[in-house]
């Protein structure tokens, strides 16, 4: 029971709750991307190529009368490296966005530290010496 409970507790921790959101959130940012990059980016490029559809794009290895044909899809590769891309840059961006936000954290002031009763004193006898010496 007792690895039921350190699982238990492992499971609860703040990290490991945010992780599997971050993993379910960026699964339907990828569907999103994806759907951007093979609907709406693509067929104007494919248009403007000349009406080529990348996924059709395909070196064939193997001539076969059958169907056992091998073909290399570097169309469907040349898309998954457009959504890497996208998302790539939209976490970089959402990362960048983020650490400016905690450096300003970070830059505020600190509040400025109370004197001690001992530097209070210091500081009037400072002053009475001050006082003397005009």
């Amino acid at each position: 029971m007792k690895i039921l409970e350190e699982f238990k507790k492992f499971a609860m921790q703040g990290s490991v709750i945010d992780l599997a959101v971050g993993i379910v959130i960026g699964g339907a940012f990828g569907k999103i991307v994806s759907s951007f990059v093979n609907d709406v980016l693509m067929p104007p490029i494919g248009l403007l190529l000349g009406g080529v559809n990348f996924t059709d794009l395909k070196f064939t290895l193997k001539h076969s009368a059958g169907q056992n044909l091998v073909t290399l899809n570097y169309g469907s590769f040349a898309q998954n490296v457009i959504d890497f891309s996208i998302i790539a840059f939209a976490i970089f961006m959402l990362v960048k966005g983020v650490n400016l936000l905690r450096k300003k954290e970070k830059e505020e002031p600190p509040a400025a530290p109370v004197p001690t009763n001992e530097e209070k004193l210091l500081a009037e006898i400072r002053d009475a010496l001050k006082q003397k010496q005009l």
